[in-house]
């Protein structure tokens, strides 16, 4: 799948950065987070990306970048060849239609005063598409695309459960007929007897339409299912990134094997010999981040080099991995 990626890219991403200013008094020093600092990146059309890692080491800034809810501070943004990085919002409307987004709280997302029928046709009436019979009917189409029932076209979020309102979410962000979707850990509000079908559903949608997916997420199990290839971060960076398969079979990156040694084991018997890599320390303040490799401070192989030299990803047998010991 990586070959494909880096021939037909759908999203290529050029050293993105994204930093906050969060220095709070007039007179005070300021303070800048590196939230995304420095992110490459080649997609395929119609492929699934998944992003893995720590809460606070950027992922959803990543994804919120890349669809410009963020205005990216570095880097390039490129979408089917198109530099968008610099396009204001008059401009960005052509874009808006074809990069979409699912968000992480089905509760927060959908406008509580809003009808689902209101809530699906908006994006509709705010590109000028369609007529409004024409959009009814494919508000219809939509509810019965993602599982739900006619009549609740008129019923209001509040009275549909955690994945009821997740489906208005995905109906809500397929009415656009988009072609990249970014997928804000989209199941971690759910629970776990929900997560599945969302995720059936999100395959079933890509395999009918062609969609590709930025998929954001903490459960590496439903990372590893849904995904074509994973990328791995780490304090703003990516430190490896490769085809699923294979990542899951040999990471290489020592932060890459803690994570997925934290990973259930369904079988008890191969469970008992599996070994937890523990990670010392606390994860460090993205303002005051270590010096060379974000990663050494918590690295049982750290050495001399990590403290002085930030490594840069590098290619070792079809994987892309930033670390010294490569």
């Amino acid at each position: 799948m990586q070959t494909e990626a880096v021939a037909t890219p759908i999203l290529e991403l050029k050293q993105l950065q994204k930093h906050f200013d969060v220095t709070k008094g007039l007179f005070s020093e300021k303070q800048i987070v590196k939230a995304v600092n420095g992110i490459d990146l080649r997609m395929a059309s119609g492929e699934t990306f998944g992003l893995v890692g720590e809460s606070g080491c950027g992922k959803t800034t990543l994804g919120r970048t890349v669809i410009k809810l963020y205005e990216p501070t570095g880097g390039r943004i490129i979408y089917r060849g198109q530099d968008i990085t610099d396009l204001n919002a008059e401009q960005m409307l052509p874009y808006r239609k074809k990069i979409q987004m699912i968000f992480q709280d089905p509760y927060a997302s959908l406008n509580p005063r809003f009808t689902v029928g209101e809530i699906i046709r908006e994006p509709m009436e705010i590109h000028n598409l369609y007529t409004p019979k024409e959009r009814g009917e494919r508000v219809q189409q939509l509810l019965q695309q993602v599982g739900l029932a006619a009549d609740h076209i008129r019923r209001y979020p509040h009275e549909f459960s955690g994945g009821q309102r997740q489906r208005i979410g995905i109906a809500r962000t397929l009415a656009l007929d988009p072609e990249f979707v970014i997928c804000d850990e989209p199941i971690s509000a759910l629970d776990v007897s929900i997560q599945a079908q969302i995720i059936n559903l999100l395959e079933r949608l890509q395999a009918e339409f062609g969609i590709s997916y930025l998929f954001i997420a903490h459960d590496l199990s439903m990372v590893k299912h849904i995904s074509d290839r994973i990328g791995v971060m780490y304090l703003g960076h990516m430190v490896e990134y490769g085809e699923s398969v294979d990542l899951y079979k040999n990471p290489l990156h020592p932060y890459t094997r803690a994570l997925l040694s934290a990973v259930p084991t369904p079988d008890p018997r191969t469970g008992k010999t599996k070994k937890r890599i523990l990670l010392e320390g606390e994860l460090p303040s993205p303002l005051k981040p270590p010096s060379g490799c974000p990663f050494r401070t918590r690295c049982r192989e750290t050495r001399d080099l990590c403290s002085e030299q930030m490594p840069e990803l590098k290619e070792l047998g079809g994987r892309m991995v930033a670390c010294h010991l490569y």
